[in-house]
């Protein structure tokens, strides 16, 4: 039976389900078992230390770009006719958008998908994270919170097209950027030479990208195989959020299509990679300052991502792999914003319990010195 023929046959909503599942499985499975993670990756790089995270993130990366650019010089995907490039897009949208994705990452210590990988391994802390990270994109999308999502995406906007396409801008075209996908891979393949990354690192890393691909080119094969309108959509964890959470609490749910298999796609493939691993352990908040920390972040992440135009997936890898423009600055203020918020709040944090720390080292020694 050819792909048209299940079209036919089970229509094109239960087929991009389930598309969105087996998809998501594998992206959760690969995701969970490299532990593939943005903020640890930024960490990594602003403390000079290039080790094991870099590496992940790079295989991911450079395997989703190069993947995707040999479907458009395959003719199997045609990038022109995604959202990220064909609609009219926001810079300041994307600018401030990264900045309080990349801080409210590492205030929860992890990006979207990376909270629902660890939801699935029993982290709760996670899960409050991911439920709070979904109600502020909603808030965002079409909540109270839309209005300045609305005014902060008017402040500097730019066309659909050539405009937001980073390979047409450059004339560089998909071999242009099969190119700069294969040298980032061969990066990513020295990094992880150097720190020493086991096969569960190169083979997740790797396997997350390519499912990222593979997202891209379903997507795409279905639009293009539908006697329907199908929009051409690719991996992203924030509009899915917010849509199971309108599905959950509200009524009529939004209809069923790709991101109604992804989000318990990577769910289930999470919690497949944690039992192959034994890292399933039930974890919780040790105080308040923790839960505080975690729900800042998760709104900061929430509000960020639907001004960017997707998460550190949706638009660091997916969108970043098509070359739209928008993406490619989303994920540059996303490592700016993971710098400033390391820098400014974990090391001031680190700095001030050092400090006490000595002081009452200091304090004890002396108070022992003194005869009574």
């Amino acid at each position: 039976m050819n792909f048209a023929s299940l079209l036919e046959r089970y229509g094109e909503i239960m087929v991009l389900a389930l598309g969105g599942l087996v998809i998501g499985t594998l992206f959760g499975f690969f995701a969970q078992r490299s532990r593939f993670c943005l903020r640890a990756a930024t960490l990594e790089f602003w403390h000079h230390s290039y080790g094991k995270q870099i590496a992940v993130w790079l295989l991911a990366f450079s395997s989703a770009v190069v993947g995707v650019q040999w479907l458009i010089l395959s003719g199997h995907m045609d990038a022109t006719v995604t959202r990220q490039i064909s609609a009219t897009g926001s810079i300041s949208g994307a600018l401030v958008g990264g900045l309080l994705f990349g801080a409210g990452m590492v205030l929860t210590r992890g990006c979207a998908s990376r909270l629902l990988v660890l939801s699935a391994n029993g982290n709760l802390r996670a899960l409050l994270s991911g439920l709070i990270f979904a109600v502020t994109a909603q808030a965002a999308l079409g909540g109270a919170l839309a209005p300045w999502r609305e005014t902060i995406s008017s402040w500097w906007t730019v066309d659909g097209g050539a405009a937001r396409d980073l390979l047409a801008l450059t004339h560089a075209g998909p071999w242009g950027g099969l190119a700069f996908g294969l040298l980032w891979l061969v990066a990513a393949l020295y990094f992880a030479v150097r720190s020493g990354c086991d096969a569960w690192k190169w083979v997740g890393g790797m396997g997350t990208g390519l499912a990222v691909a593979a997202g891209w080119g379903f997507n795409y094969w279905v639009s293009k195989n539908s006697f329907e309108v199908v929009p051409v959509q690719g991996l992203t964890f924030s509009g899915p959020s917010a849509e199971w959470l309108m599905r959950v609490v509200s009524s009529p749910a939004p209809e069923i299509g790709f991101n109604f298999g992804l989000v318990p796609g990577v769910f289930l493939g999470s919690f497949i990679g944690a039992w192959v691993g034994k890292d399933f352990v039930l974890e919780g908040f040790k105080d308040g300052y923790g839960m505080r920390r975690y729900i800042i972040g998760a709104m900061l992440m929430g509000f960020g991502a639907m001004l960017a135009g997707g998460c550190a997936v949706g638009a660091g890898i997916t969108g970043g792999a098509i070359f739209a423009l928008t993406a490619w600055l989303a994920l540059a203020g996303m490592w700016v914003g993971a710098g400033l918020a390391d820098r400014l709040i974990d090391a001031s944090a680190k700095a001030l319990a050092k400090h006490a720390h000595t002081d009452a080292h200091t304090h004890g020694h002396g108070h022992a010195g003194v005869a009574p």
